[in-house]
């Protein structure tokens, strides 16, 4: 018994179906942007950004508009390339923050908006807060429980 070619012709478009819809959900299920979504970058210095990678979210106001493009190490600060969608302005005066989603979630981008001009393509967000490190505020507590909780200062005084 052999298919006709009508049978061949709908089992071979099935299978063309079935394939295209796998390359869909891959590339939909790992945030991959074939044509590439319209926006602008921006970028922002930071002093420490623990933990934050490239495609981590860009939020305002709780509601992502953007993600991480580009990270890389410029005057021994981070430089954080901010891809944002088209539609969305961000002024001269707005602060950028490294946030975190939870105690050990993963790391995002918070832009607080102020009320200054409208920065370009290619602009730069002057105000920026580092990455809260939990390990460094845990450290820091240790330390100053170790010196009996009084400082240093007052301790060598106290001699």
């Amino acid at each position: 018994m052999y298919a006709t070619r009508t049978t061949q012709l709908i089992v071979g478009i099935f299978a063309i179906l079935g394939i295209a819809a796998l390359a869909f959900l891959s590339f939909r299920l790992g945030n991959v942007n074939i044509f590439g979504s319209p926006g602008y970058v921006l970028f922002a210095n930071f002093d420490n950004i623990a933990g934050l990678k490239n495609n981590d979210r860009v939020e305002i106001a709780g509601v992502p508009v953007g993600h991480v493009q580009s990270i890389s190490l410029q005057n021994d600060r981070a430089h954080v390339g901010l891809f944002i969608d088209k539609g969305v302005q961000v002024d001269s005066e707005a602060i950028a923050g490294i946030k975190s989603s939870g105690i050990i979630g993963d790391k995002y981008v918070a832009i607080q908006l102020g009320s200054g001009d409208t920065l370009p393509n290619g602009g730069t967000i002057m105000q920026t807060q580092s990455a809260f490190v939990l390990e460094d505020a845990i450290g820091q507590v240790i330390n100053s429980l170790g010196s009996g909780g009084a400082p240093k200062e007052k301790q060598k005084q106290g001699q």
